[in-house]
């Protein structure tokens, strides 16, 4: 929450930290609750839940909700969640739980959304017509549902059947339309079975919540993380209903770019932690790779340095491609010139400007819809009404100016996340949500300052069920940075060796080598995602059979061919990477803000985007690796035996569960304190009780001679090293402090 909102009283306490679990099917609640024991060692506060109402039945992620009033049967339902909970407060856990306020789906068969099938049967005459957000006057009176694709539909009794779909008879309040166009309702981004839900409407809003808040009022929930709160109509008054509603600590999946800034009147604890991901990853990245990279990236794919083109040719792309309902819709609203609010749509350079129909335009809104309006401008003829549409998407008809905010958020995720990103990639770790993938590294000043100003209640994170690669992939991935010479000779083996599409390759190398070993199956659904994505050669909409035959070929032959080459190479990297792993963990999970730990990731992951990172976890051998760490690191404080020699797993396993629990131990409110270090060094104390240091740009670090005599000094007082249980006091050489880990954790006595 801003300093500026005024807190409202929990009726739960917030918590110290969560650990994220992607519940399935096949992982339900009463895997979760075997695994309480293991949770508490490792020091959760909270477990944070995936989507638990009632979705498609075979749903692997939870977002396409069908039934609001049921919690979902696959998981075990009420009773198994009740239980979950009871359980995990029998070992001091709470529960956090991910809801979807924006959409729910439209299944197949249709009927088995009920509240849709009312609509689409009695249209504006049903008792839930005012639940979605239809365009009932651009259709004529009737809904675009968009879903042929040859064959004719077939009458069968009171249903209108084509495939597996099926509609009420008569049709009278739908049309079928061909699948590829746009939909008679707002959608998430542009899939067109998530239908837009209308929650401003206290109706809406009070029977999609109403088993959400009565777990709230129960006890069995004691946390909110909201899903996509950009595609609501307003998401500030959304936000104070629910807070109002609920009581208890939320927190919006809310996109920052650049510097942009949570907004100070939304009355939540604060973000999902996009932000805090991008500037850590940064820290680990060394400047001086940019250069050598670029050129290297250039040379292989031929795509342009400059990554702001890249980004206003997708998003005019996308625009034109999937968003030709949502702007004639808009242009509905809006009037005057068509081109010109596409022009402005492509150059709002943020998720979304938050202006309120009826309101007085915040300044800040009004500067970033003007600044888009002038690069719009340069983009179209002269005289075209660029002042005139910019004025009337701030201050025009409540239609518009709503309507504008919900729709730069689609086009941003898909023109920059599912676009620009798999398009321009020189480093790919920087290719993360609401990443900056043209600005390598961050200087340690401007990440201390902005952990001086974070919320202590607000959530940060590494890795994510959206995340395009996890958080070990992106500590391999930066190491690059420091070597781009190595890399490009690497590259240029093994591109001499295999190749396939100049758009493709160079992005299949960093990841094949960041993500090994992987096998070819896992391999080829990433890069057959990642070239549907980029649209340069396929796409969601355009297949082709003989592009995918080729790509499947060149994943056979680079894993076949190069194999061996790319395992020495990421071999040869890993005291670096794995460096960088335990770095940016410890940071993440000491700074200020409310640490959350992807489910596996407390031990090494190398997943790619999803589905990849949804596969199952391997919990019983995290257990084991648990207890034998704990086991070997009491073995003998501050000598090699108590944490040397350990593997990066188990190495990574040991600094997560002594940072949690010292989370534990430690104000929430606790002053961010930037210490002195090294230039190859980043350090903080968490008031008088907790010090972090961790190791960064460690191949430069090498390349120099180590440490050397460079020291480093505690705050006052005797400290206690909990990662190998040395001992130390006032100034002491860095060589010493970091001899077995390169990060440090210390607790004063």
């Amino acid at each position: 929450m801003s300093e500026s909102a005024s807190p409202s009283p929990l009726r739960y306490p917030a918590p110290l930290s969560t650990y994220r679990f992607q519940l399935t099917p096949d992982f339900g609640f009463d895997r979760v609750a075997e695994l309480a024991p293991y949770l508490r060692d490792l020091g959760v506060s909270h477990v944070y839940l995936s989507p638990i109402l009632q979705a498609v039945p075979e749903s692997r992620h939870g977002y396409d909700v069908v039934d609001h009033s049921r919690v979902r049967a696959e998981f075990g339902g009420i009773e198994g969640l009740r239980a979950l909970s009871a359980t995990l407060a029998e070992h001091g856990i709470g529960v956090v739980v991910d809801i979807v306020p924006n959409h729910m789906t439209i299944p197949v068969p249709e009927s088995g959304n009920a509240q849709l099938w009312s609509v689409l049967k009695d249209g504006p005459a049903s008792p839930y017509a005012r639940w979605f957000d239809i365009d009932w006057a651009g259709g004529g009176g009737k809904v675009d549902m968009p879903v042929l694709g040859g064959g004719e539909p077939v009458p069968d009794g009171d249903v209108l059947r084509y495939y597996d779909h099926e509609f009420p008879l008569p049709d009278t309040h739908y049309r079928l339309v061909d699948w590829r166009r746009g939909p008679g309702y707002r959608r998430f981004f542009d899939v067109s079975s998530l239908i837009g839900l209308r929650v401003e409407d206290p109706e809406v809003f009070d029977a999609t919540h109403a088993v959400i808040l009565s777990l709230v009022e129960e006890g069995v929930v004691h946390g909110l993380r909201v899903d996509h709160p950009d595609g609501l109509a307003e998401p500030r008054g959304y936000l104070a209903r629910l807070r109002e509603a609920s009581g208890v600590w939320i927190v919006a999946e809310k996109i920052l770019v650049g510097d942009e800034r949570l907004p100070a009147d939304w009355d939540c604890d604060g973000t999902t932690g996009y932000e805090v991901l991008n500037r850590i990853t940064r820290l680990f990245v060394d400047p001086a790779g940019e250069r050598p990279l670029l050129e290297l990236f250039a040379t292989h794919t031929g795509v342009p340095h400059d990554y702001a083109t890249v980004v206003r040719e997708s998003k005019a792309e996308v625009l034109a491609l999937f968003f030709g309902a949502e702007i004639d819709r808009l242009h509905a609203s809006v009037g005057s010139d068509r081109q010109t609010l596409v022009e402005l749509l492509a150059a709002m350079p943020v998720y979304r400007a938050y202006v309120v129909p009826g309101e007085p335009v915040p300044e800040e809104s009004a500067r970033i819809v003007e600044e888009a309006g002038r690069v719009a401008a340069e983009r179209l003829p002269e005289g075209a009404p660029v002042g005139e549409v910019v004025q009337r998407v701030l201050t025009g008809p409540a239609d518009a100016v709503t309507r504008f905010q919900q729709t730069c958020g689609p086009v941003m995720a898909k023109g920059v996340e599912d676009t620009a990103l798999y398009r321009w990639y020189p480093l790919s770790c920087l290719n993360e949500v609401g990443g900056e993938p043209d600005r390598f590294g961050l200087p340690v000043a401007e990440f201390h300052a902005s952990c001086r100003e974070m919320s202590p209640s607000t959530m940060t994170t590494l890795s994510t069920h959206d995340t395009k690669r996890s958080e070990d992939v992106r500590a391999r991935l930066a190491v690059l940075s420091e070597l781009p010479g190595e890399w490009a000779a690497a590259v240029g083996e093994w591109s001499s060796k295999v190749s396939f599409d100049p758009a493709l390759d160079y992005l299949a190398w960093q990841n094949l080598m960041a993500a090994w070993p992987i096998d070819p199956d896992r391999f080829f659904d990433y890069l057959f995602k990642a070239a549907r994505e980029a649209k340069t050669s396929i796409s969601w909409v355009t297949p082709d059979p003989a592009y995918e035959r080729g790509l499947r070929d060149f994943v056979e032959r680079a894993i076949g061919e190069c194999g061996t080459s790319i395992a020495e190479f990421a071999a040869r990297i890993e005291p670096y990477a794995r460096s960088n792993s335990l770095g940016q963990k410890l940071l993440q999970l000491m700074m200020p803000g409310v640490p959350d730990v992807y489910w596996g990731n407390e031990t090494t992951d190398f997943s790619l985007v999803d589905p990849d990172n949804r596969r199952p976890v391997d919990f019983p051998r995290r257990r084991r690796l648990l207890a034998e760490t704990e086991a070997r690191a009491g073995a003998g404080a501050g000598s090699p035996a108590a944490g040397g020699g350990l593997s990066w797993d188990a190495a990574k396993l040991l600094v997560t569960t002594r940072a949690l629990n010292l989370r534990r131990r430690l104000d929430p409110a606790a002053p961010y304190l930037p210490l002195e270090a090294d230039e190859h060094a980043v350090a903080f104390a968490r008031g008088d009780r907790a010090v972090a240091v961790a190791t960064r740009l460690p191949v430069g670090l090498q390349r120099r001679g180590g440490w050397g005599n460079r020291t480093f000094t505690l705050p006052h007082g005797r400290w206690r090293d909990l990662l190998t249980g040395a001992e130390h006091t006032g100034r002491i050489p860095l060589a010493h402090l970091l001899a077995v880990h390169p990060v440090a954790l210390l607790e004063r006595d």
